[in-house]
């Protein structure tokens, strides 16, 4: 368990013993921690051969997402140049409904990486 959730269960078994608006306080912590959040994935696709990349991968969300106005809200960045794909923040369900879709080779969680060197630790 991370360090995390294991301060939301603490806050919240000492807030449910000590305060009356508990109910209130349960059902706040329970929307914030549901296994079904999103978070940002990166779909890489099949280069399309007759289609604009990014109508393209439209298209391919909007067929998870149910219409092409909530794919392009969903939509943060296409990728058309050394990969076709785009990121998009999506629920594990989605990640499992559009990984089934045809042209989809690969859906992987979005990760910031950072550098361990930086302004006078270059080693030359």
């Amino acid at each position: 368990m991370q360090i995390g959730a294991i301060a939301l269960v603490i806050s919240f078994l000492l807030l449910n013993w000590s305060c009356p608006c508990s109910s209130s306080i349960t059902a706040i912590m329970a929307a914030s921690s549901t296994p079904e959040a999103a978070a940002v994935h990166i779909v890489y696709t099949e280069k399309p051969e007759n289609e604009e990349p990014e109508a393209y991968h439209i298209r391919t969300l909007a067929s998870v997402l149910g219409s092409e106005d909530a794919a392009k809200e969903a939509i943060l960045y296409s990728y058309k140049h050394a990969a076709s794909g785009f990121s998009a923040k999506l629920t594990p369900q989605q990640v499992s409904e559009i990984s089934k879709q045809p042209g989809v080779l690969q859906v992987v969680p979005s990760r910031t990486l950072q550098l361990h060197s930086g302004p006078g630790k270059l080693h030359v």
